[in-house]
């Protein structure tokens, strides 16, 4: 019996990083030689975490991981990562890391995976794309979010060309429409 995984907690979400990968090429026109800034909440981002493992059978990616502490990336992801020789390396300075990659994949912090409010709210809003983020991407870099928002993106974003985020929706029905064909049929 065929099983799909679209999610599960904190774990992973291959649907999504189906269509994220497929996002990327259609976007940029390749994968492999990309430079990839996953941003926020990459301790609890199921969608980052099988991102990370997929782009991982592809050559020269380069992956920045930027957190805070309290939500870096797990080991276990960055181990995968050294045993297929991908290049990563982790910040907490968004600025610096802009001008230097292809696609920002931001995430929300998410609230429901914190135990109390007050380790929630000293990470909340660390990272926000505005208007003067974009001005310091490159100009055929892209922005990427799993969706749902909350405030990590401005809504001032959503009408440069660059913010990838609702064709990446769009394209997430494409892709889970060929997954169901592909087992149903």
């Amino acid at each position: 019996m065929p099983v799909i995984n679209a999610g599960d907690g904190p774990g992973q979400h291959p649907t999504q990083a189906l269509l994220d990968l497929y996002t990327i090429r259609d976007e940029l026109g390749h994968i492999d030689g990309i430079r990839i800034a996953m941003v926020g909440d990459l301790a609890n981002g199921r969608t980052v975490r099988s991102l990370a493992y997929l782009l991982s059978k592809f050559r020269d990616i380069r992956i920045c991981f930027v957190a805070p502490p309290q939500v870096a990336m797990r080991n276990d992801i960055k181990d995968h990562l050294d045993e297929h020789h991908v290049a990563w390396v982790e910040s907490e300075d968004l600025e610096a890391v802009l001008p230097q990659v292809d696609v920002i994949y931001q995430t929300r912090i998410q609230k429901e995976r914190f135990s109390d409010e007050a380790s929630y709210l000293a990470v909340k809003g660390i990272y926000r794309i505005d208007g003067s983020t974009m001005d310091r991407m490159r100009k055929e870099a892209i922005v990427m979010h799993p969706l749902p928002r909350v405030d990590e993106i401005a809504p001032e974003v959503d009408a440069d060309p660059r913010a990838a985020y609702f064709r990446q929706a769009r394209n997430g029905l494409y892709i889970r429409m060929a997954l169901l064909d592909k087992l149903l049929a």
